[in-house]
């Protein structure tokens, strides 16, 4: 272990003398400086001290200024003052500024060595006390990486799960393939043409993309059947709506999406199911499913007609406000052009031909006219 350093500094070469000669027999490596000037061009020359040691009372610049530019530049090196008896209080007064101690002249060897000892005591505990402060925040901010990356990790399986979910349905009714990804980013573009927050987007994208789990548990003799369903087959295909919100809710971070799955086909004024909510009782997220759910339908192909263009999606959609669709949200809807759907569509058909589309990130959303950036 190297020997501490320690800068003796007094004008009277004789005191200095003993001084060095006391802490060097104590295995302490001294050097020497006539005054608080050579004292201070020691410091900044580069050499470094774990101690200083100064008269007070010396000619030109004295102990206290002394003392007062080696805090500014060497805080963590303590300051050991030496006065007479008659310069007490100004020894206390260098003190309050920032000294460590002082010895009183003449004073005993041991004195001498029990005061350096404190102080470099002192010294040695606040350095630790740093270097574990230092090491402290690292870890700390290693392991909130680890946390975040875990986290995200956690996150992504979610969304793969939920993918697989939907990949599951569009593969058991085939007419509405792409279905689930489609109105997943609809109902995004709407939500953040709304101005509503990133966590609040990401709740109800991922009820969207659900919204349809339930069907897994219809009978296929119902699901595609291509006639017309009988009462008693309408009130089965009824039941999907709780029949997903009971699997989906069983799922801590989906809570809040199961609200949107169970009701995703209520309508505003009321007469949907399965528990006829009306206006504001409906979930947001449901309300504005419910506008792009019809959206889908119409521009999509079924067995029974073509697909129709998004010009008569807007207008069947702008006939039923009031009625089938919240009047807030037709509006953010027709405030964003024709063109993003189109655009969103073809995006989400190509990426899914290549198997790389994450089904709850909002593929190549421009900004549209009016929107407000979601946070």
């Amino acid at each position: 272990m190297p020997l501490e350093r320690i800068l003796v500094v007094d004008d009277e070469e004789s005191i200095r003398e003993i001084v060095a000669s006391m802490l060097a027999a104590a295995k302490y490596q001294c050097r020497q400086a006539a005054s608080a000037s050579e004292a201070l061009a020691r410091l900044e020359s580069g050499e470094e001290y774990d101690l200083l040691l100064t008269d007070l009372m010396m000619p030109g610049m004295d102990g206290t200024a002394l003392l007062e530019r080696s805090k500014e530049r060497f805080p963590d090196m303590p300051v050991v003052m030496v006065t007479a008896v008659h310069d007490i209080k100004i020894a206390l007064d260098a003190i309050r500024d920032g000294a460590y101690d002082y010895l009183t002249k003449p004073f005993e060897r041991e004195q001498l060595l029990a005061t350096v000892r404190r102080a470099l005591e002192n010294r040695r505990l606040k350095m630790e006390n740093r270097q574990y402060q230092v090491d402290l925040e690292a870890l700390v901010t290693e392991r909130t990486r680890q946390l975040r990356e875990t986290i995200a990790e956690l996150k992504r399986s979610y969304d793969i799960t939920l993918e697989v979910l939907g990949d599951a349905l569009d593969y058991k009714d085939g007419e509405t393939e792409n279905h689930c990804r489609r109105v997943t980013a609809y109902t995004m573009a709407i939500a953040r043409h709304m101005g509503l927050p990133k966590e609040q987007i990401e709740v109800i994208a991922r009820g969207a993309f659900l919204h349809d789990v339930g069907k897994m548990a219809i009978p296929e003799s119902i699901l595609k059947k291509p006639g017309k369903l009988t009462p008693d087959e309408m009130a089965v295909m009824r039941e999907h709506c709780y029949l997903g919100y009971k699997l989906v809710q069983k799922i801590p971070v989906l809570k809040e999406a199961a609200e949107i799955v169970y009701s995703h086909q209520e309508r505003y004024d009321g007469t949907g199911y399965p528990r006829g909510l009306e206006g504001e009782e409906i979930p947001l997220g449901a309300r504005i499913f419910a506008v792009v759910d019809t959206l889908d339908a119409i521009t999509s192909d079924r067995d029974y007609r073509a697909a129709q263009s998004f010009e008569v999606a807007r207008k069947e959609i702008r006939d039923w406000t009031g009625r089938q669709f919240d009047p807030d949200v037709v509006k953010a809807f027709l405030e964003i052009p024709e063109s993003l759907w189109q655009e969103l569509r073809r995006d989400i058909d190509a990426q899914s031909k290549s198997n790389s589309f994450d089904a709850l990130r909002l593929p190549s959303l421009p900004q549209t006219a009016g929107a407000k950036a979601s946070s």
